[in-house]
């Protein structure tokens, strides 16, 4: 679930505004870490994390690690942010070529990769709904016209799936081609358009001082003053906008050649690189241990969020950094994950003693959707908690799918299982508290949870800020990993619960794309953003000291009498 970029048109021109953010982390160290802050005390919806390890702390509870599975891109497993809380296999001897745990894998130290074969790593792929069209349109529309009227009337359901990502994949290829065809020939304009300035930095005022002289010119205006939107541009001189707008459009440039050359391309096919049957959704012994992959940008970022680790160069840390271990499981390339791999993911980070899935991804269709959901079933038989991102669509779930999903059917009144969260994405402007391209929905979103500005770790041992739900979901899952580390009987539902019932409530307008239910308590089950604190709280007098045989494990010494009672009982 990358957000790369933001595009808007502008007569035939574009203004990009890239979504991850270049601040410099040494200015503002209170910002590198907003999202822990305590709502009653700044007024800013973090979710107060000190405060949360002080109570459980004084309820003399001792944490145990929590393994925390993130399904993603790949991990940078030695970033000097992680190395010391990735999980590591107990009973896997490193680089011996054996698989000494029986589990089917060969040395997966630190996790798996689905994504992998013996001659290397897909970074590469189709969307989901290409794969469709590629796969159905020789059944449909076909040679012979015959036989695909039998097969769209013997195969109805699957027909009106194809048409709907023909649909899609028609537009958005075209789309795809004409904006890489209008960048490269763009770039070339840059110095011209620059060179309007005259020299002087990039201000509001001098970009009304031009006056332009052809129809050029005053397209080039245009695109300049879309520019006067973004704060990173403002006052820059004019060499340095020139540089500045020449890695904007390089990396318009290249999000528009992936989108041809592979994401839309019906002849691309990166499954040879793996090497599995793809058809075969029982297959799960495939792929191998190159656990970052070709980019695992996102992935550390999502590893950080949960588990990053305080260090000489930086104060960013991890919701849960002192209480879980991660594992990673590539799953997620560039391009659309593939429910085989989703599956087999989650049954890998279920069987290898995962117990909460991070996952930061989702896609508008899912073919084998009915494979996920058995693994998602497998998980709840398991007491393992999922958390997923609701998306950046800036969409309603209820009109728009998003898979993984924990409803069958969008109208459906609850969801399937109880160990699946869906989060939201919050900001920390308490006016405007839904980001701008977070998901919502009063019945598919559970909560919401800090997802812009988020500084965490990048590969090559650096950090940045970044922005998503794919930023809010590990939030969400760290302070999990922090109530089943201290209270490590609760379920997933009861996890669940705790978050829901404490969240910190809102009714600033929502700012929704209709006028609808547009309050923010109105947008998620919570109607609010998670407070660990009172979630710690809430899962504590409810569900932890409520329960003798589960408090005996880990709370402050009770009565003898009543520790064995509770003994005799087992």
């Amino acid at each position: 679930m990358k957000k790369i970029l933001a595009i808007a048109f502008l007569s035939g021109f574009f203004y990009i505004h890239a979504q991850n953010s270049n601040i410099d982390p040494n200015d503002n160290k209170d910002l590198m870490t907003w999202y822990h802050k305590d709502f009653a005390a700044t007024n800013v919806y973090g979710i107060n994390t000190q405060n949360a390890y002080k109570f459980l702390e004084a309820k003399g509870l001792k944490p145990k690690n929590v393994v925390v599975a993130v399904l993603d891109g790949g991990v940078e497993v030695d970033h000097p942010g992680l190395a010391k809380n990735m999980w590591r296999n107990p009973n896997e001897v490193p680089g011996n070529g054996k698989d000494d745990d029986g589990n089917g894998y060969i040395d997966d130290i630190h996790g798996w990769n689905f994504l992998g074969g013996k001659n290397g790593d897909v970074e590469f792929d189709t969307l989901e709904k290409t794969r469709i069209v590629r796969k159905y349109k020789p059944l449909f529309e076909g040679s012979n016209s015959t036989e695909n009227k039998a097969n769209q009337q013997k195969m109805n359901a699957e027909f009106v799936t194809y048409m709907d990502a023909k649909k899609e994949v028609t537009l958005k290829s075209l789309e795809a081609r004409q904006n890489y065809q209008y960048y490269s020939a763009f770039v070339a304009e840059i110095p011209n358009m620059v060179a309007l300035l005259n020299g002087k930095n990039f201000t509001e005022e001098n970009v009304k001082a031009i006056k332009p002289t052809d129809s050029k010119q005053v397209q080039y205006v245009m695109v300049l003053s879309g520019y006067l939107k973004d704060e990173k541009a403002l006052g820059k001189t004019a060499n340095e906008f020139r540089g500045y707008l020449e890695n904007q459009f390089k990396d318009a440039l290249k999000y528009f050649e992936e989108q041809t050359k592979y994401h839309y391309n019906l002849d691309y096919d990166s499954r040879t690189i793996v090497g599995d049957n793809y058809e075969n959704l029982e297959e799960k012994y495939y792929g191998n241990n190159h656990y970052e992959g070709p980019d695992g940008y996102h992935g550390t970022h999502v590893a950080g969020i949960i588990a990053g680790i305080p260090n000489s160069k930086t104060v960013q840390y991890g919701v849960a950094h002192n209480v879980a271990k991660i594992m990673t499981v590539r799953t997620v390339p560039n391009g659309d994950e593939r429910d085989k791999d989703v599956a087999n993911s989650i049954k890998y980070a279920v069987d290898n003693g995962a117990k909460i899935i991070n996952m930061s991804f989702g896609k508008g269709f899912s073919p084998n959707k009915e494979k996920v959901w058995e693994a998602i079933q497998y998980a709840q038989n398991k007491g393992v908690l999922i958390v997923h991102a609701a998306g950046n669509d800036n969409k309603d779930l209820g009109e728009e799918d998003n898979f993984p999903t924990n409803f069958k059917q969008k109208n459906d009144n609850e969801s399937f299982v109880n160990n699946y969260i869906t989060v939201g994405a919050s900001t920390n402007d308490s006016e405007f508290l839904r980001a701008d391209f977070s998901n919502f929905n009063g019945r598919m979103v559970d909560v919401f949870a800090p997802g812009k500005m988020i500084y965490s770790t990048i590969p090559d041992a650096k950090y940045k800020y970044e922005e998503g739900t794919s930023m809010a979901a590990p939030v969400v899952a760290g302070a999990s990993a922090v109530l089943l580390a201290y209270m490590p009987n609760l379920k997933p539902e009861q996890i669940i619960e705790s978050f829901v019932k404490t969240a910190n409530k809102s009714t600033v307008n929502a700012m929704l794309p209709t006028n609808i239910n547009n309050r923010f308590d109105l947008i998620s089950r919570a109607g609010g953003v998670i407070d660990l604190r009172k979630a710690a709280e809430y899962a504590f007098t409810n569900f932890y000291k409520a329960s003798p045989s589960t408090a005996s494990q880990n709370a402050p010494v009770k009565k003898a009498s009543v520790r064995k009672k509770v003994v005799k009982k087992k």
